[in-house]
């Protein structure tokens, strides 16, 4: 049974065909032929292969005929029965389809990554070797244009980089739940579960608190995203507001191991003026010593 991390990376490209040739030309250097469409295909390959043998995902780019067709699989972990099935599944959606066929395997471990590109001997002579993605591959996207234009890029990025440096993630994060705000409501609550599921806890502390992140959300989105500014946005005290923020600084120097005096923690939990509040959680998240928050 596919895991739920399985079925989310699918939906990704699932909910947009044009982000698998994007990545193999951006991502992976290959170059495509040229096409005018893009479309999602059938991926159970039963016209040659047996009905067991049937991949994630399947895209199509056309023009005017197919040009090439992307199988997209989504790996976990190693699997030694895919290095069999693999290039099956190649020569059978190619003989389908009487066009150039290649494999996408999507990674997101470098472990994995690494078991994936091995090329695979399939007899004397010959060799198949699948284009693999690892997060190391995905591109870190803080161009706001192109994560509104490809949103679910903007996604796979915060998945891929959202435990690294906390300034960063907290860049990615931002500009990927910005785009997602174009979206229907379902899309974009998932998108930005996703977001903030893949953060490190420095960085998911810091974008769950941002006064932007506010205007993200849509009208299915309406949770809170951090208790102490949630009860001060309940009651309509700024004093409730500048109290949750004082707080949210705390959680994110505790999640990095700063600490913070009494005297230090009294001068925070004192301010009352919510934009440096702000500029104190920004700080947070990417200082060295304590003192950095007072400069």
């Amino acid at each position: 049974m596919p895991s739920q991390l399985h079925e989310v990376l699918v939906l990704l490209f699932q909910n947009r065909p044009e982000l698998a040739p994007l990545l193999l030309r951006d991502a992976l250097g290959i170059e495509l032929p040229a096409y005018a469409e893009v479309r999602l295909e059938a991926a159970e390959l039963t016209s040659v292969v047996p009905t067991e043998y049937r991949a994630d995902l399947v895209v199509l780019l056309l023009d005017g005929k197919p040009v090439l067709g992307i199988i997209v699989e989504v790996q976990l972990s190693p699997d030694a029965r895919k290095r069999f099935s693999w290039p099956l599944y190649v020569a059978g959606l190619r003989a389908r389809l009487e066009c150039d066929c290649c494999l996408l395997v999507v990674a997101p471990d470098q472990r994995t990554a690494r078991w994936a590109a091995a090329p695979i001997v399939t007899g004397p002579h010959g060799s198949f070797t699948p284009l693999v993605l690892g997060p190391d591959g995905v591109p870190v996207v803080t161009d706001s244009e192109v994560a509104e234009r490809f949103p679910e890029l903007g996604v796979l990025s915060v998945m891929a980089h959202g435990r690294g440096d906390p300034q960063t993630a907290l860049d990615i994060a931002k500009i990927a739940a910005a785009a997602a705000s174009g979206l229907d409501s379902d899309t974009q609550a998932l998108y930005l579960d996703l977001i903030e599921t893949a953060l490190g806890e420095a960085a998911r502390k810091a974008f769950a608190v941002l006064p932007a992140t506010y205007q993200f959300q849509g009208p299915t989105y309406l949770k809170a995203r951090a208790e102490g500014r949630a009860e001060g946005r309940a009651e309509g005290r700024a004093e409730g507001r500048a109290e949750g923020e004082a707080k949210a600084v705390f959680a994110i120097l505790e999640a990095r191991g700063i600490p913070i005096d009494a005297e230090q923690r009294a001068a925070v939990l004192s301010c009352t003026d919510l934009e440096r509040l702000d500029l104190f959680i920004h700080r947070a998240v990417t200082l060295t010593h304590i003192e950095e928050l007072f400069e």
